[in-house]
């Protein structure tokens, strides 16, 4: 299959976003960019075009899509009820990097739900993202645009490194403003629970609607429980390299890794650390990269994939990455690190007396 790359600027061109649109009515493919990473979209009313999603990514079947709308009167055909809490975060944080679960309605094939009765529903600030909805016919099903188990694509390039040849189109729309995917809160029991911590945090969705439960498993790997989320069971955002996170006081932390690094790099190995401004100059690995200031979790969420993916460039064979706290948009940062990690961790404190 030959790839369309576009380049779509701030000021929206109507005729390449109505090619996409119809690219996607026919039953194609086409990433494109959202506030959150880019998404890899197909008509989520059309059961062939959610197959061809997973075939594209080499996804598990069983990892449900996330509809995108782009008007709160499209939430109604696909869904059976909408419960107030809907209502009360729509009006805080729709459009926004918030994902909604509800129990769907018959139009809504079950190729897209992952073989779930429940539909998980976003709608995307973006402009391009909100203006290629309306042209696709207002339902659009849109994973992150990377291959499967690989970091989140924030920028174009790693989109066609991984989907180049795999889908139709691709729409360049510059560098994703949040970094991380969409918070996941599920409507659909006795209480709201958060499958999927994001930039949307627990105390913001408590603000709008009180009481929320969270899935102890987002950060707790020894947890027993499966995932809520079908798809958080599966490894994530992972790098080519093995990668370690290590929890301690901050000069605990560089010595231990600086010790494991020496180590490394004498059995040959290409290394890597993951640090903040205030400690990047204190590692001595192959290749250090900040991830920002330690209290800007803002910055360190827009810049996480992308280090994540730029170890890959280089070929880093060995990755060691500070820890974060685990509140607020903290709780997504190590959420998504844990996952890249497959829940290695190191936690010094163990070994003080």
């Amino acid at each position: 299959m030959e790839t369309r790359i576009i380049r779509i600027e701030e000021n929206i061109d109507l005729q390449l976003i109505a090619e996409a649109g119809a690219l996607i009515k026919a039953g194609g493919l086409v990433a494109f960019p959202t506030e959150t990473v880019y998404g890899l979209g197909g008509d989520a009313l059309n059961a062939a075009s959610s197959g061809k999603i997973y075939a594209a990514k080499g996804r598990p079947s069983d990892n449900p899509l996330i509809v995108h709308i782009a008007d709160m009167k499209m939430l109604h055909r696909i869904v059976t009820e909408v419960p107030e809490a809907a209502y009360k975060l729509a009006e805080r944080y729709w459009p926004g990097p918030l994902t909604m679960i509800f129990n769907k309605a018959e139009c809504v094939p079950k190729e897209t739900t992952g073989g779930l009765e429940t539909v998980a529903v976003r709608m995307p600030s973006n402009k391009i993202a909100k203006a290629l909805i309306e042209a696709a016919g207002g339902y659009i099903a849109a994973p992150s645009a990377n291959l499967s188990g690989r970091p989140s694509p924030t920028a174009v390039k790693y989109v066609i490194e991984d989907l180049d040849g795999r889908v139709d189109m691709i729409i360049d729309g510059g560098e994703a403003d949040i970094g991380l995917e969409s918070t996941i809160i599920d409507l659909t029991g006795k209480e709201p629970m958060i499958l999927r911590p994001g930039y949307v945090t627990e105390e913001m969705l408590k603000e709008a609607i009180g009481r929320v439960d969270t899935d102890r498993t987002i950060l707790d790997g020894d947890y027993k429980q499966a995932p809520k989320a079908p798809g958080m069971k599966y490894r994530h955002y992972a790098p080519k390299g093995n990668l370690v996170l290590v929890e301690g006081t901050a000069a605990q932390v560089v010595s231990y890794i600086n010790e494991q690094l020496t180590g490394h790099k004498s059995r040959g190995a290409k290394t890597g650390v993951i640090a903040t401004d205030e400690t990047v100059n204190d590692y001595h690995a192959d290749s250090i990269k900040s991830v920002g200031k330690r209290e800007d979790e803002e910055q360190i969420a827009k810049h996480l994939f992308r280090v994540l993916r730029e170890f890959d460039d280089e070929e880093i064979q060995v990755i060691y990455a500070e820890s974060f706290e685990s509140r607020g948009v903290g709780e997504a940062i190590m959420n998504r690190l844990l996952k890249a990690a497959g829940h290695q961790v190191v936690h010094l404190s163990e070994f003080c007396p």
